[in-house]
């Protein structure tokens, strides 16, 4: 199985923009669908955004559309989270997730692989 480490959270006022990173090591990256999901304190982990193995496919949440962008580097071995437009409500854990088919989909399920996460803090 790939092992995945996140990175790139961290605190940013509302309206700001955050990068995050996924790298991937012990697996053929490039075999995997990826996606990232968050989880908000009490709240379930909810899916944000996946990308196919090639990345020639992407989905997006609704609350992620239009502000977010997945994107990866199957060179790096490496996902991106592109967040803007970031609003307090977005303040969560985010994770991400490797899923051994070629197109991913946004049920956690679906998805065999995570990180341990990194926290994404909007303040208003």
């Amino acid at each position: 199985q790939v092992q995945l480490v996140e990175s790139g959270g961290g605190l940013v006022q509302a309206g700001g923009s955050l990068r995050l990173s996924c790298a991937a090591s012990g697996g053929t990256f490039s075999l995997y669908a990826m996606g990232w999901f968050r989880q908000a304190p009490g709240k379930e982990r909810e899916f944000v955004a996946a990308i196919s193995w090639s990345g020639a496919s992407t989905s997006y949440a609704d609350s992620a559309k239009g502000r977010f962008t997945i994107s990866r580097d199957n060179v790096q071995n490496t996902v991106y989270l592109q967040m803007n437009s970031l609003k307090p409500e977005d303040t969560a854990v985010y994770y991400c997730a490797a899923d051994p088919s070629p197109f991913g989909g946004s049920s956690t399920r679906a998805f065999t692989s995570w990180g341990q996460g990194t926290q994404v803090t909007v303040s208003s």
